[in-house]
């Protein structure tokens, strides 16, 4: 939503100065021009990327103009679903784990947290790593192996933010290609009346400035836009991993969640009253406290 309102500002910001000044916004309509700059760009990503980062590139865009997958509630959420897990297998043994996280779908406990099941890297990075313990493996590997989880989604995920941000910084020269394109066609109607040569020379330079436009108020704030929703997911990973290799050393249920509590972002962190009251049955109250 933000970045709709952002888009919006800028052009209107732009397009307001431009009018201020008295300027011709048909000047500025050039669909050549776009259509080179655009065009241009499009293809060096192409050129420079293979399918599976460019639908990671396509689906990054999308997510940008939509909130954040990883607030407050989201938090409070993954707490009390963990939060149930973990003393059912303090009571039970974490055998008593293994329906759950072989189908997360028909577990009673995770089932009702369909944010978290429908996310299939986070779903399989917790249900993988519980597969793990339950077959005996030490807390102390699975810390190593979660690690080493989160560095590679991270790198794979920081993919197609690269790809993006190479094509914002390929389009100031594309629009001076654009821009040299124009001045050729205006040299070959030297003779001709001012006006017409004044026309060419205007939609000329407007290729200049779409490029350094869009490559600065658009195509740029999108690639740091997708970046800080990688960063978001990393931190939700790295609460998961906090909280799973607390329990598995030892600790109870109760600290294992407020060890990963610590660990979440200050800015949607929840008070410690909100996860208590959250995960001793008050979901509602306490979504509708959280949400105020």
């Amino acid at each position: 939503m933000f970045a709709i309102i952002g888009i919006l500002v800028v052009f209107g910001a732009i397009v307001g100065g431009y009018l201020m000044e008295h300027g011709n916004l048909k000047v500025l309509i050039q669909p050549a021009e776009l259509i080179i700059i655009g065009g241009a760009a499009i293809g060096t990503v192409l050129i420079a990327n293979p399918l599976h980062i460019l639908k990671q590139m396509v689906g990054g865009v999308a997510g940008a103009f939509g909130g954040s997958k990883f607030g407050k509630q989201r938090y409070l959420e993954s707490l009390k679903m963990m939060y149930e897990l973990l003393n059912k297998a303090r009571r039970e043994g974490l055998m008593a784990l293994e329906s759950d996280v072989e189908d997360p779908s028909k577990s009673p406990i995770m089932s009702k947290n369909t944010a978290f099941i429908t996310n299939h890297h986070v779903c399989d990075y917790f249900c993988d790593t519980m597969r793990m313990a339950i077959s005996g493996v030490e807390a102390f590997d699975l810390d190593q192996l979660l690690e080493l989880d989160m560095e590679v989604h991270h790198h794979s995920a920081n993919q197609p933010i690269a790809a993006l941000s190479t094509m914002a910084d390929s389009l100031p020269g594309l629009g001076i290609v654009a821009a040299v394109l124009g001045v050729v066609i205006t040299m070959g109607s030297l003779g001709g009346p001012p006006e017409e040569i004044g026309h060419k020379v205007a939609a000329a330079l407007v290729g200049t400035f779409l490029g350094i436009l869009l490559c600065y108020g658009f195509i740029g704030p999108l690639a740091a836009n997708m970046t800080k929703a990688a960063e978001e997911e990393y931190a939700y990973l790295h609460v998961l991993r906090v909280l799973v290799v607390s329990f598995l050393k030892g600790a109870a249920p109760i600290m294992a969640i407020e060890t990963a509590r610590r660990a979440i972002p200050g800015h949607v962190r929840p008070s410690f009253a909100e996860v208590e009251k959250y995960c001793k049955g008050g979901g509602g109250e306490a979504a509708a406290a959280a949400s105020a």
